[in-house]
C-alpha cells in the first residue's frame, strides 16, 4: 500500500517541518551548552557592549543578557507553549529557568531536554496539517491558529537563541552551531 503510505506523509508534511525546526532548536542549544564554559553561561557581556555602543548603555544598564540567559528564554518559550497545547499550562517558566535554580551545565541540559521532551508531546498530538488550521484559545483572551501559535514561538525561540549565538562570540573565538 505504497499510496496510503505517502498521503499519509504528505498530510504531515507541514507539521513535519515544524517538527524538524523545532528539533533543530534544541539540537542547537544543546551544542551551544557544550561548547561554552560554566565559567561564562551567565556572563553578561556589558563590557563589549559599552565598547561598541557607547551611548546607547550608558546610565546602569546591564548590557546583553547571558548566552545562558538567552539559551534559557529560547527554550521557555517553547516550554510555554507545548505546555499550553498539551496540557493548557500557560504558565511562564521564569521561576524554574532562572540562573540560580540552573547553576550548571548539566542542570540546564536536563532543562533542555524536558522542553524537548514536552515538544515531542505536542507534536504527537498534531495528527495531520489540517490540525494547524484549528483555533488554539490563549490565557490572554486571543485567539491564534495553531500553526501560527507554532510559528510565533519557533520565531521568538530562534531569535533568542540567535542572541545567545551573537552574545558567545562576543567572548569565544569558537563559532557557534550552525554559523
Amino acid at each position: 500500500m505504497p499510496g496510503k503510505q505517502s498521503a499519509s506523509a504528505n498530510e504531515r508534511s507541514i507539521v513535519q517541518c515544524f517538527d524538524e525546526s523545532f528539533a533543530r532548536l534544541h539540537e542547537d542549544s544543546c551544542k551551544l551548552i557544550a561548547l561554552i564554559s560554566i565559567e561564562h553561561l551567565y556572563v553578561r557581556p556589558r563590557r563589549a557592549v559599552e565598547d561598541a555602543f557607547p551611548r546607547r548603555v550608558a546610565g546602569g544598564h546591564d548590557g546583553l543578557p547571558s548566552c545562558g540567559e538567552n539559551i534559557l528564554r529560547a527554550a521557555a518559550v517553547v516550554e510555554q507553549t507545548f505546555g499550553g497545547i498539551t496540557a493548557n499550562l500557560w504558565d511562564d517558566p521564569f521561576e524554574w529557568t532562572l540562573p540560580e535554580e540552573l547553576s550548571t551545565l548539566q542542570r540546564v541540559i536536563e532543562y533542555l531536554n524536558e522542553v524537548e521532551a514536552t515538544r515531542r508531546n505536542g507534536f504527537a498530538l498534531i495528527k495531520n496539517d489540517e490540525v494547524l488550521a484549528k483555533d488554539v484559545a490563549l490565557p490572554s483572551g486571543d485567539v491564534k491558529t495553531l500553526d501560527a501559535l507554532l510559528m510565533e514561538t519557533l520565531w521568538r525561540a530562534a531569535h533568542h537563541q540567535g542572541q545567545a549565538f551573537a552574545t558567545f562570540k562576543l567572548f569565544s573565538e569558537q563559532a557557534p552551531p550552525r554559523i
